[in-house]
This record gives C-alpha cells, structure tokens and sequence, in this order.
C-alpha cells in the first residue's frame, strides 16, 4: 500500500512539473516586460508612489480575477471530455444543439474568429519573449546594443528548426528549467521586497481603484498595458487536455502564482526605491554578478515559452483541420505515447516566417508590446461569452448567481478589449492585420466546401437508389474489393457512378466508406466503424473520429471483421475523386473568395495522405464541377 502511494505521488509530482514546463511558460515570461511597460511605454505614466502602488495592484488583481477565478477556477471547469481551448469549447457549446439558441449559426463563427486570434497571437509571443530576454545583455554593457536583433534571430531559427524533432525528446528539460525560472524570480523579487516592504500596500485594490480614476485617458490605456501580465492564461486552458486540471492548478497556485506576485512586487519595491530608469526593469533586480546567468535562464524560459505557444498552434491547426475549418495539411506525429503532440510543417514555416519579419520590423520586445494583448483580450472575451452557454444550458446555473458573475467579467473583458484596441495604431494593427487574413481563409474555406457539399448532393442519389439499379441489372463484377470514399453516408460517390456508367462493371465487394469528424477530442475504438450491408456486395461504413485524432483509414477497415472483406490492406482499392474546380460568377460567393477557395483547395493535402492510403492502392478519377 505504501509502494502504491509513492508511485501514484511520483506520477503526479512529475505531471505537474511537465505542466510546469509547457503551460506556464508565456505566462511566466511576462515580468520582463509587463510592468516596465506601464512606466516606460508609449502610454506610460509618472514614477511616483501612488503610481507604483496603483499599477502592481493592478497587475495583482488581474492575475487573481482573470487567471485564478475565471480560468482556473470557472473555465477549466468547461471540458470538453478532458480537452481544452477556444475550438474545444466551441465544439461543446454546438453539441448542445440549435434548439437551445436563436442564433446557432454563430457559435461555429466565434469559434472561427477565436482561433484566428490564436494564431495571430502564435506568432507575436516568441518574438516578444526572446527580444525581451536577449535585450537583458544592453544591462551589463550597451556594447551589445547591436547584437540584440541577430542574437534573437539565430534563437528563433534555433527554436523552429527543432520543431520536428517533437517536444518529447526536449520535454525532460522544460520543467526543470522553468522551476529554476520561478524560483529565481520569486527570489529576486522578495530580496526586493525586504528592502522595501510598503509595496505589499499593493494588494489593497483602491490603489488600482485610484490610478484608474485619476489618470483619466492614460488611466484607460493602462488597462491594456497591465494587461500584458495575463496573456498566457488561455494556454493554461488550450493544454489541460495534456496534463489535466490538478496538475495545472497545483502549479499554478503552489508555485507560479506566487512567484509572478512576488516578483512583480520586487519590481515595484525597486522603483520605490529609486524611482529610476523602468527600462529593463527586471534585470534590475537581480545583483551584478548574476545577471549574465538571469539572462541565460531568461532566454531558455522565453525559448520554452515560445514553444508553448508553437505547439499550441499546431494542436489549434490539427483541431481546425479535423473539424473542417482549415484545407487538410500535413500532420507529423512525434511521439508514439501521446497523440497529442504534432508537427506541421506549413504551420511552422509560416510562424517562422513571420515571427522573423515582426522582430526585424519592431526592433525591440517594447515595441512589439504595443501590438500584443489585441488578440489575446478578444479570445478572452469569446471565451467568457461561450462560458456563459454552458453555464446556463448545461451546467443550469440559476439566473441569480450567473447575471452578476456574467456581468462582471463580460464588462471587465470588454474594458480589457477596448483597452488594447487604443493600441491599434502604435502596432496593433498587425495583430488585426494576420487576424482578419486567418479569418478570410477560414471562412472562405468553410463556405466554399458547403457549397460544393450542396452541389455535389444536388446531382447524386441515395445509397438505396443505387443498391436497386444494381439488383435490376446483371452487371459483370470483378472479384476484388473496392474502397470509394464519399463526403457523407447518404449519397453514392460521384467516383463509384463514374466506374459503374462509364465502364459498366462493379467490384464484387464495394465500400462506401464516410470518414466523420465527431464534436469530441476521441472517439473510443469500440464506436469507431459501423457496417451497414446494403446487399448485393455492396457496404456502407462510417468511420467516426475526435477532432484530436488523425483518420487512418486501411487500418481501420483492416482491423475490423467485416465478413467477406480481406484483412489485407494489399487486396483493397482506393477510389478517390480528383475535383477540378471551374470558377463561374454566381451569387453564391464573390469571385475573389472563389479565387482563394481555389487556391486553398489546390494546395490542400491529398485524400491519400491525409487518409494515409497506401500510394499503391489508390485510383484517383478526375471529376470536373463547376464553381
């Protein structure tokens, strides 16, 4: 009994330090910057004590409110079978059903709109993070002034050209390191305090209460600058699918709760203290002959940080792909024990791209701040109002308890929100600039396949029809098995019509098979397939699953006994429609989003890849339609 509860200790001991490692990282990263940019940025105020004051109980307050009340307390509550993140929650909320809602249609948008948030906010945290721990050299000597942007640039083509590799080969080493992070900065931030006790004044909220009320203009824009110490709280929610709830909440609370107060408290004791210069704030805290090592151990936290957001991307990608938002791309799966963890290449090499464009263009990690937050506080509020559903209709929270609650951080989002929209024009535009661009694409793409869903059922005919004209007639049928996928279970493919008119024949085993992406993260093997025999040699069979999963087709209809049909991928034949798209002005859809439709749909993925049919095996038939 002893045994058991050490090991079950051990387990538990090292899932919350990988929690460590992956989840807290952006959010961990966020001293160097945050607070300094309340004194320092473009919208920064006066260094006085009721300013000090004022801003860290700010930050405090935030970092209790929105990260341990709402997320960690009310939104990791909202699971969607032990997944999470924006297009989980989405999936949950349409689970419900439209009967529930007036406006169904909007749910799927939302989602849409959060994900492109996301990935607009994919690609403005590793060049933030990295720009921000590198400029800590211009402490010790402005000798490395120049060295600031190649230095980030050589990190960052480090970090993305060992993403294929997986985070489970360098998975051991993030939580060690981000452990030796926190407790650094937790350190170095109470030596500060000790110094300089009367900065715990900060906690009382009326300090916060009073910066607000008295800054006027500048008062507002504070709210999107002290904003900056919350922006990794949806990843705390996007990766508890990886690591579960008590893991993230028992190093949240045990550990890195306490370490960002700490430190953010230090930070203020120091500008009590000397009420000098805020640039580079935190590396101020720590003593001389430290900072050369702070400075390592930063760039390795905001390296893992990066990471963090890099692959929440790719899980964010594979969930929009499965769930038909995005045109089917490569996945890489680098790691045989968690399915979780993937690589995408496009997405890589477009984060990559990007992420090197935004570092030469800012030039420093204060600039890029003006850009951050946008999308962040957007996601947040999507998150709040998608909370608010499930609260209601599944968890039937009375109205009394939930219009108060609801209220209170349906306003505190949107303040939040209209806060970081004043920093459109001093860089947030790019942020609403990738944003809008993801959106475009997604939305093209998912209208688009409707369309050519509603034309492609328009000119078939049902399953049965089909089994009958093929009872009514004694057609030659070749002894072999043949695979036609089809894009529903109720329609004959056009690929299995174009064989069975054009060459008269048909295979004396014919499978239609339907490959369905299910609201959920997995289906379990059991409700994977289902069989359906028509007669006359002919099967119908649904493959079901997660929107975390990838489709494997052979080995899926290999693996179950279905009578009569081998158990050798080698005797199946794939059938596959080529569609060829001719671009047509209808109402349908303006003819530039036709334009990028059919740029997407030619750069997608092929069914063979994707479905992962062996290359041998497959006849691809061109099948022309008019767009």
């Amino acid at each position: 009994m002893i045994n058991r509860s050490k090991n079950f200790s051990d387990t538990k001991a090292a899932l919350t330090l990988a929690a460590l490692g992956v989840v807290f990282g952006d959010i961990g990263t966020s001293p160097l910057y945050a607070l300094r940019e309340c004194f320092a940025g473009p919208n920064s105020i006066p260094i006085s004590e009721p300013n000090v004051l004022g801003a860290v109980s700010l930050i405090f307050w935030f970092l209790v409110l929105i990260v341990c009340v709402k997320y960690v307390v009310f939104v990791m509550r909202a699971d969607n079978k032990g997944e999470g993140g924006i297009l989980a929650l989405m999936a949950l909320v349409h689970r419900i059903g439209p009967e529930k809602f007036r406006n169904f249609t909007i749910i799927p948008f939302l989602g849409i709109l959060g994900a492109a948030l996301l990935f607009s906010d994919g690609v403005i945290t590793p060049a933030i993070s990295v720009l921000s721990a590198v400029e800590g050299l211009n402490v010790a000597t402005p000798l490395f002034a120049p060295f600031v942007i190649p230095l980030s640039l050589v990190v960052l083509a480090f970090l993305f050209a060992f993403q294929a590799r997986g985070t489970s080969k360098i998975g051991a080493l993030f939580g060690p390191v981000v452990l030796i992070w926190f407790i650094t900065i937790g350190i170095t931030g109470i030596l500060s305090i000790i110094r300089v006790p009367t900065v715990l004044q900060a906690i009382n909220p009326l300090y916060a209460v009073h910066l607000l009320s008295s800054s006027g203009w500048k008062g507002f824009s504070l709210l999107g600058t002290a904003f900056l110490a919350v922006t990794g709280a949806e990843v705390l929610y996007a990766d508890m699918g990886h690591f579960g709830k008590k893991a993230i909440r028992a190093a949240w609370f045990f550990l890195v709760f306490p370490a960002l107060i700490f430190n953010y408290m230090g930070q203020g004791a120091l500008l009590l203290q000397t009420g000098g210069n805020p640039e580079n704030l935190f590396y101020q805290l720590s003593p001389l002959w430290f900072l050369y090592p702070l400075v390592i151990i930063s760039t390795a936290a905001t390296v893992i940080a990066s990471q963090a957001v890099i692959s929440g991307a790719f899980s964010l990608a594979r969930q929009a792909v499965q769930l038909g938002f995005w045109p089917r791309t490569r996945v890489v799966h680098t790691s045989k024990s968690n399915i979780g963890q993937v690589y995408l290449p496009f997405i890589n090499l477009a984060l990559f791209v990007v992420t090197l464009l935004l570092v030469i263009g800012f030039k420093q990690s204060g600039n890029l701040a003006s850009a951050y937050g946008i999308a962040v506080s957007a996601t947040m509020l999507i998150t709040t109002v998608l909370l608010l559903l499930i609260a209601r209709i599944l968890w039937r929270v009375p109205r009394f308890v939930l219009l108060p609650i609801g209220l209170f951080f349906c306003v505190l989002d949107v303040s939040l929100f209209a806060a970081n929209l004043s920093k459109f024009l001093s860089g947030g535009w790019i942020v609403v600039f990738f944003a809008a661009a993801i959106w475009i694409l997604m939305t093209t793409w998912v209208a688009g396949r409707r369309i050519l869903q509603k034309q492609v059922l328009a000119e078939s005919i049902p399953v049965e029809q089909f089994v009958k004209d093929v009872a009514a007639q004694n057609l030659p049928r070749i002894q072999k098995t043949g695979v036609f996928l089809s894009g529903n279970a109720i329609c004959v493919p056009r690929v299995l019509l174009h064989n069975y008119k054009h060459n008269g024949i048909l295979h004396a085993q014919t499978l239609i098979v339907s490959v369905q992406t299910e609201e959920t993260p997995y289906v379990p093997s059991k409700d994977r397939l289902s069989v359906t025999d028509l007669g006359q040699g002919i099967y119908k069979i649904v493959l079901r699953y997660g929107f975390m999963e990838s489709p494997n087709v052979p080995a899926a209809l290999t693996a179950a006994a279905i009578p009569d049909i081998p158990r050798d991928v080698n005797q199946l034949s794939f059938f596959l429609g080529k569609e060829s798209l001719v671009l047509a002005r209808s109402k349908t859809m303006v003819m530039w989003r036709k334009q990028i439709f059919l740029y997407l749909t030619r750069n997608a993925l092929s069914a063979s890849a994707f479905f992962e049919l062996p290359s041998n095996r497959v006849v691809e038939l061109g099948v022309q339609i008019r767009f």
